[in-house]
């Protein structure tokens, strides 16, 4: 079996090269150009992989990369994935994020149809929530540029689903966490400044809304999800969560506690970091998955947390 992973070098991407790697799959990675090259995720697997150029911008780059590689099966891992960036370039984040996945499945659908494609599909559709918890049927309420170019991504995969029988599933992913997770991100900026705190290296830690609410998964698990998704008999729309929810408070609460500190000492609320549309709570139902495809996430909460703080703590001590 041959897979292309688009967004190979972020989080998701590289955990699904490793997966397919044990599974024995031949991996090939889509790539932007960069003057600067960052293969950091990928580094201990490069020499497995086969990697290429190419741009989901740039509609005739991925057909001439899917037509060379052949895949038997394409993850669309790639996106402009930071929520709060999606404000700031909301126009950027709408080329990669929606058109970048129709130039995806277009090129399939020119070059052959069989190829079995998955799409990222994120929780930030559901925004505004009409139910808790969320399940494939919930009606979706983006509240930023992020979330409602995602809703368009999912469309468009289930449209070519059902307009040329593509074998398109979309995964619609609730919030999965990592050592490998952007700094930028909340929940490594919590793990990386609870090292930093612990070492001397700083003495605070400023962050947003603590009472936000997120269904938070261990990132290796999800892209087991994903896997099994392309490995079912028919295609479909599937949650992926752990059916559990915690603040940014909780997060905080257990992140200080793996280094024995009480976060109330050093964790400061900064309105710059509140979003201009708020996503108060995502709680997944991951009942379909778990029942269609036999899918449940290993990892608890506290382990991901802990884990994250511990390897944070090992790289600042190098």
């Amino acid at each position: 079996m041959r897979a292309l992973i688009t967004g190979i070098t972020g989080q998701d991407g590289s955990y699904l090269a490793e997966f397919l790697l044990g599974k024995g799959y031949e991996v090939w990675g889509m790539v932007r150009r960069s003057s600067t090259e960052n293969f950091d995720r990928i580094e201990h697997i490069k020499d497995k992989i086969t990697l290429r150029q190419a741009d989901l911008l740039d509609q005739l780059s991925i057909v001439e990369l899917i037509d060379e590689c052949r895949p038997d099966e394409v993850y669309n891992l790639a996106a402009q994935s930071f929520v709060p960036t999606s404000w700031a370039q909301p126009l950027l984040t709408g080329e990669f994020d929606a058109l970048g996945v129709t130039k995806v499945l277009e090129a399939i659908r020119l070059i052959d149809k069989k190829i079995k494609f998955y799409q990222a599909s994120s929780s930030e559709m559901f925004g505004k929530v009409k139910e808790v918890p969320q399940t494939e049927n919930t009606p979706f309420y983006p509240r930023s540029p992020y979330g409602v170019a995602k809703a368009y991504g999912h469309f468009i995969t289930v449209n070519y689903r059902e307009s040329y029988n593509i074998f398109a599933v979309s995964g619609i992913l609730f919030n999965h966490e990592s050592p490998r997770r952007g700094l930028e991100f909340v929940t490594r900026k919590i793990s990386h400044g609870v090292a930093k705190i612990k070492l001397g290296l700083a003495d605070k830690l400023e962050l947003g809304n603590l009472d936000a609410k997120r269904d938070w998964g261990f990132a290796p698990d999800y892209v087991r999800a994903m896997w099994l998704m392309l490995q079912h008999d028919k295609p479909d729309n599937f949650v992926v969560a752990t059916g559990k929810n915690h603040s940014v408070r909780d997060f905080c609460e257990i992140a200080f506690g793996c280094v024995d500190l009480d976060y109330k000492k050093y964790v400061a609320t900064n309105p710059a970091y509140m979003r201009p549309a708020e996503v108060d709570i995502l709680l997944g139902d991951p009942s379909h998955a778990r029942k269609t495809l036999g899918w449940e996430p290993e990892v608890s909460f506290e382990q991901m947390v802990k884990i994250m703080v511990e390897t944070d703590l090992k790289r600042l001590t190098k």
